[in-house]
Formats: C-alpha cells, sequence, structure tokens
C-alpha cells in the first residue's frame, strides 16, 4: 500500500469505532466506551505516523510512545491526557483491574473523557490533512 492508503486505512478503521464508543456510552458501558475511545486514538495516532514517517506501523498500544515516535509535538496535559487514555486499554482487559475501573468510569468521568477524545482525534486528523 502507498502512504496515503495507508493513512486512509488508519483513519476510515477509527471512523468506524466512533459510533460504537457512543453506542457503548449511550447504553451505560462507559469503562467499554473508554476501551474504544483508546482504540480510536491509537488508530489515529497511527494514521499520522504513517503521514509523517517511513516505518513500519508498530503493534503497541501505547499512545505517548505512538505520538512521540511520529514526533508529535504536544503539551504536557496533551502527554498526560495520552498516558491516562493508555490505561483505558489495560484497565478494562485484565480482570484483576476491571472492576475498579468500573468503579471509577462513572457517567460523568467517561462523557468528559470521550468529549476530550473526540476533540483530540479531530486535532489530530486536521494535522495529518495538511
Amino acid at each position: 500500500m502507498k502512504r496515503d492508503e495507508i493513512v486512509k486505512y488508519w483513519i476510515d478503521i477509527s471512523d468506524r469505532d466512533l459510533p460504537v464508543m457512543e453506542s457503548l456510552f449511550n447504553d451505560g458501558h462507559y469503562s467499554w466506551s473508554l476501551y474504544i475511545g483508546h482504540l480510536i486514538l491509537e488508530k489515529t495516532l497511527k494514521a499520522y505516523l504513517a503521514k509523517n514517517k517511513e516505518v513500519a506501523i508498530p503493534h503497541i498500544h501505547h499512545l505517548l510512545k505512538l505520538a512521540k515516535m511520529a514526533e508529535l509535538e504536544l503539551t504536557e496535559d496533551q502527554e498526560n491526557f495520552l498516558l491516562e487514555v493508555t490505561t483505558f486499554n489495560i484497565l478494562t482487559r485484565y480482570p484483576d483491574y476491571k472492576e475498579s475501573f468500573r468503579k471509577k468510569a462513572t457517567e460523568s468521568y467517561a462523557e468528559d473523557y470521550i468529549k476530550r477524545i473526540k476533540e483530540f482525534r479531530q486535532w489530530l486528523i486536521k494535522k495529518i490533512e495538511r
């Protein structure tokens, strides 16, 4: 695949996850909606990486590491945000963390992070489209 096709691939599969995240949230599955939010940002960061670097897309899930690989300039707040969202990947998948994260992921907590995930994604897509 050509670089623009790879970028499009990652954006397209990220696009498909948006309604899944929203549906899970609307059905009260807040922790799972945040897990999908993590995947959305992971895929969008991989699109940014593909756009800006000639590297094979790594099979990693750590959002800040992906951003650094892509040499994405971030504020400290953005870095902290990516670190927090990265935890959604772990906390939702493993039984020993799942219950405590489910309690933390209240409706208001999830609503706030979903809003921020969407905003970060849009910011990143604008950078990709330049």
